[in-house]
């Protein structure tokens, strides 16, 4: 089940308010975690079982990790191994299968593996949740003790399970006590899913049939290579920043403040400072509990670029099981590395980010790639290395909409700042410094005719999955 679908929006959404209204304050923890399970459990009742042991296994970790703190580093090196294991299995088995195969230059049927692991949907996110616990019960960062059907429901919150935000448990815990509850939140939330569900169906949607195009093409030209990485770049943006916008949203519709997950990130001006508007969660999740325990920049210039690198590496590979993902994360590996060993990091003016945004289009066509092999086709295109017009079959191929629908999209981008600034205007700051909409005409007209688009937009095209649910 995903947010942009007419059973999400039309049956479960509604029917899990009510519930979660009409629930007395005590139970609505417990709401939330059936919902959430029947949320997770309508893709497939397997998976969900998988998902409910690797929470046990880290909920005993943890309870033996408070009881034995003498040993806490036995029972949390045990519960982030179980937790770890679960990824490895379910995510990279099947990659270092056929990486073996690869290196003895055969198949992996040759070698005797006739299966394929499915990998389940959010184990990235819900595994990484796992581990920030355990590590911050270790660090002793955790102050409440919540039980077991709290803890479960903090996992397995359904407005971020599948594709984040990435959430620590140090920053939630104290919502699953104590919430509030207000139409202003409420109404706050709701616009900011409509936006989500509008960056996801009217904008990433309506893009994706020109990247298809550029990245399935053989031997693609120059203005379909250049015009299919940029294609990407926005179906990725608005279909990832649309659903966090979702998440967050979500939960305020329920009295959760999540934090914000993008920031500008085609603004910024150097790699540094896209990784800290870009995914801002995974970002800081890997400063806290990989870049830091590796030393961070405490070891002298040289540790501190093998961090970075290695940081960024891990990344890449955690966002897919493919040589693709890794070189993408190689690559702002390096350049992060070059960044602070130059200063290029405290760049700014104009070059700055044309440079910025020219390195992030680079990697982009990496990271959408099937194959190295295709990426590399697609770089050629991009230095003219294969023509560079259309060929009439790709010409044909590609349709008015999916152009005119990257010119809106860029025009979009390129306003966002001050139309940030603009809706800040209207935003009446609250206490924890969250903001929720002033009760004013205009954003309600604007949400509302943004719903009616997309709805529509909705009952003519075909199922369409947010590209983070593979991650």
């Amino acid at each position: 089940m995903v947010f942009s679908s007419e059973i999400f929006l039309f049956g479960f959404l509604p029917a899990f308010l009510a519930v979660y209204y009409l629930t007395p304050a005590r139970w609505r923890n417990l709401t939330i975690l059936l919902g959430s399970y029947a949320f997770y459990g309508w893709w497939r009742l397997d998976f969900l079982g998988l998902l409910i042991l690797t929470t046990l296994w880290t909920y005993l970790a943890g309870r033996m990790l408070r009881r034995d703190p003498a040993r806490k580093r036995l029972w949390t090196g045990l519960g982030v191994v179980g937790c770890l294991a679960v990824l490895a299995v379910f995510k990279y088995l099947n990659f270092f299968i056929d990486s073996i195969a690869l290196l003895f230059g055969t198949t992996p049927e040759d070698l005797g593996v006739h299966w394929r692991l499915l990998l389940p949907i959010g184990v990235s996110f819900y595994v990484f949740h796992c581990i920030s616990y355990l590590v911050d019960l270790y660090r002793d960062d955790v102050e409440e003790d919540i039980g077991l059907v709290d803890f479960a429901a903090f996992i397995v919150l359904f407005p971020q399970l599948v594709a984040g935000p990435i959430l620590r448990f140090k920053d939630l815990a104290h919502q699953f006590r104590h919430r509030e509850h207000s139409v202003d939140l409420f109404t706050s939330g709701l616009m900011l899913f409509v936006v989500g569900l509008a960056k996801k169906v009217l904008l990433a949607d309506a893009v994706a049939p020109l990247a298809d195009v550029a990245f399935n093409a053989p031997d693609p030209s120059l203005w379909l290579s250049w015009g299919g990485a940029l294609a990407y770049a926005m179906q990725l943006y608005f279909d990832f920043s649309g659903y966090s916008d979702m998440a967050v949203g979500l939960g305020m519709m329920i009295g959760f403040r999540l934090l914000r997950n993008f920031d500008l990130p085609y603004v910024a001006r150097s790699i540094t400072e896209f990784w800290q508007r870009w995914h801002i969660s995974l970002s800081t999740w890997l400063r806290d509990y990989l870049y830091i325990p590796l030393g961070g920049n405490r070891g002298g210039k040289q540790r501190t670029y093998v961090n970075l690198f290695t940081v960024m590496a891990f990344g890449g590979l955690w966002h897919g099981a493919a040589w693709t993902f890794v070189l993408w994360g190689v690559w702002h590996g390096a350049w992060l590395v070059v960044e602070r060993a130059t200063g290029l990091s405290r760049a700014t003016g104009p070059g700055a980010w044309l440079r910025t945004s020219l390195l992030v289009l680079v990697g982009w066509v990496m990271f959408r790639a099937p194959t190295v092999g295709q990426a590399f086709e697609v770089y050629g295109g991009m230095l003219g290395l294969q023509g560079l017009g259309l060929t009439p079959e790709v010409a044909l191929s590609i349709t008015r909409e999916s152009v005119f629908a990257l010119a809106i999209c860029l025009a979009v981008t390129a306003l966002e700042p001050r139309a940030n600034r603009f809706a800040t205007q209207r935003l009446v700051p609250q206490a924890g410094g969250m903001l929720t909409a002033a009760n004013t005409l205009l954003p309600s007209l604007l949400a509302t005719g943004l719903a009616a688009l997309a709805i529509l937009k909705l009952s003519e095209q075909s199922f369409s999955p947010f590209l983070y649910f593979q991650f």
